[in-house]
């Protein structure tokens, strides 16, 4: 990137195939391979169906590969060799830098394309996103503003390294100087001051905490059980006196209104208090140690929980929840940690632009409508690669990108629970993954989705029912509570823990699949930031789900 290339970057658990079609699309001329052992993979199922002009390994000796001839006539470089190379480049820039570095560096300009970044969408084929220099330099000159880290600050990253979110926050924590720590778990063992991650890693992190309360004697478990309840209450009243909650309408309420509710949120704080002080004091100081996040986690990629939301403001760990996608470089909107509204996704990025549209009309609706969140600013892509129609239907010609989510604005109140809040983003949903009942309602899946997860015996959850009478669901059930019992048996305790836990929700759940493989990276269920693939679940228990609503 830093001469000029473009890098088309991928993980190592896509398939040969993919690997072959994302090759090709993006005429990429060479190849740096991250082992021996994928090198051996991709030399005899993609190097010879490929036209190659040199290679690149990472780690480990070049020796044993230099005879492969599925790599003759391509050159082979390690690591050292391209360290070397760098070195005398770089010498010989020193010696003569009017003739030799500025000439290179003239030739990048900010809209250059610096990476194609192909999605990991939940169905089709990817799509080659031109991201350029600008693009990313964004994200590493504004994310500051609501992330500030200093020097020396310890950075945990649980992404995939070529994933953009994860390379955005790569360029933005070490052009400040910060240590970046990569690594699966043990977070306890880094202490990092930030975690950045997807939400799925903090649903994880509660359950073990639930886990940890419920193989607790009974005494300590009610007490810590009660503790966390009170600690709910408590940061609610907060945010409702303090001006950080949403609101309950667009209009704001009388100024009597107002000042009754801001009196009793005091009230009931006040009452409160005490047992949360103490509560954070004697209990949650040994949830802190087991997670080790000393000051914030930031959640992007997907949807966070609401209550996994509540629980970490309840403890005292801040939660950062962020939006962006691929073609926004990837962030747009992030809360910040002095107004951390929950349930939004906070305000727009510094130089961005956010609207609401009308998905029938396309025209603009007022805050606190539901419509078609769209995003304008620096970090939104050049387009698809070699794809304008694709382009077209997602940036139109004012540079809108049209994201196909589903959100609303917070008003602008002047007084009440929510002044603090006023333009902060919600997001509701996927316009895609709403289901149409065949009597014609509409049903947003994720709120009846995040309810269930609540149950301590439900691993992971998709709602069904496009085009039936009645929604119904695809369960795994968590095998850590060790449910051994009859199928009938576990079926009707999934139906009473579904009933119970949904039972706010305006849809209810009727038939329910009991499936035993997880949804993961590697079957091809999950996206590498943990979004379940609807389609691909869809359709690998088409047959089963049919027989469910018989």
């Amino acid at each position: 990137m830093a001469t000029g290339a473009i890098n088309a970057v991928r993980g190592t658990r896509s398939s040969d195939e993919e690997l072959f079609k994302i090759y090709t699309h993006s005429e990429s001329i060479a190849l740096v391979v991250d082992n021996p052992k994928f090198f051996n993979r991709l030399a005899e199922s993609l190097i010879p169906r490929i036209n190659v002009r040199f290679i690149v390994l990472l780690w480990g000796e070049k020796s044993s590969h230099s005879n492969n001839s599925a790599i003759k006539g391509i050159s082979l470089y390690d690591y050292n060799e391209i360290t070397q190379l760098g070195q005398e480049y770089r010498t010989k820039l020193s010696v003569s830098p009017k003739t030799g570095q500025s000439q290179d560096l003239d030739t990048i300009k900010p809209d250059d394309i610096a990476t194609l970044m192909y999605t990991s969408g939940t169905s089709g084929m990817p799509k080659g996103v031109m991201l350029t220099h600008q693009n990313l330099f964004h994200q590493v000159a504004n994310l500051w503003e609501h992330v500030p880290c200093q020097a020396g600050d310890r950075f945990l990253s649980m992404l995939p390294s070529w994933h953009v979110y994860e390379r955005a926050f790569e360029y933005f924590t070490l052009s400040n100087g910060i240590e970046q720590i990569y690594t699966n778990d043990d977070l306890k063992r880094f202490q990092p001051h930030y975690m950045v991650s997807v939400p799925v890693v903090y649903e994880t992190l509660y359950n073990s905490i639930q886990r940890q309360i419920a193989a607790s004697p009974p005494t300590q478990k009610f007490l810590a059980q009660t503790l966390i309840k009170i600690s709910l209450l408590y940061m609610e009243a907060k945010r409702i006196f303090e001006g950080r909650a949403l609101p309950k309408n667009s209009i704001q309420p009388a100024f009597f209104a107002c000042v009754l509710e801001w009196f009793c949120a005091r009230i009931v704080a006040a009452i409160l208090f005490p047992f949360h002080f103490v509560a954070r004091k004697q209990f949650y100081s040994k949830f802190h140690s087991s997670i080790g996040i000393l000051k914030a986690g930031i959640s992007g990629g997907g949807s966070l929980p609401m209550h996994v939301d509540k629980f970490f403001e309840a403890i005292g760990v801040t939660v950062q929840n962020g939006y962006g996608l691929t073609e926004t470089s990837p962030v747009v909107a992030i809360r910040d940690p002095n107004c951390n509204v929950l349930g939004t996704i906070g305000p727009p990025l510094k130089y961005t632009e956010v609207k609401v549209v009308d998905k029938e009309t396309g025209l603009t609706v007022p805050d606190a409508s539901k419509g078609i969140l769209k995003f304008r600013g620096p970090q939104v892509m050049k387009g698809y690669y070699k794809n304008t129609t694709a382009t077209e239907a997602a940036v139109d010609k004012d540079g809108w990108f049209n994201t196909g989510d589903v959100g609303w604005i917070v008003p602008k109140h002047t007084m009440g629970r929510s002044r603090k809040a006023g333009g902060m983003i919600v997001v509701v949903g996927r316009v895609k993954d709403t289901i149409v009942l065949s009597t014609g309602e509409n049903v947003d899946p994720k709120d009846l989705e995040e309810a269930a997860l609540n149950s301590r015996f439900i691993h992971q959850i998709m709602v069904v029912g496009q085009d039936q009478r009645r929604l119904g669901t695809i369960i795994v059930p968590n095998k850590d509570e060790k449910m051994e019992m009859p199928k009938e048996k576990l079926l009707n305790l999934l139906y009473d823990e579904v009933r119970t836990w949904t039972a706010g929700c305006s849809f209810q759940i009727g038939p329910i699949l009991i499936v035993d493989e997880p949804f993961t990276v590697d079957n091809g269920l999950l996206t590498p930031t943990m979004k379940v693939k609807r389609d691909a679940v869809t359709a690998k228990y088409q047959n089963q789900i049919a027989n469910m609503y018989k």
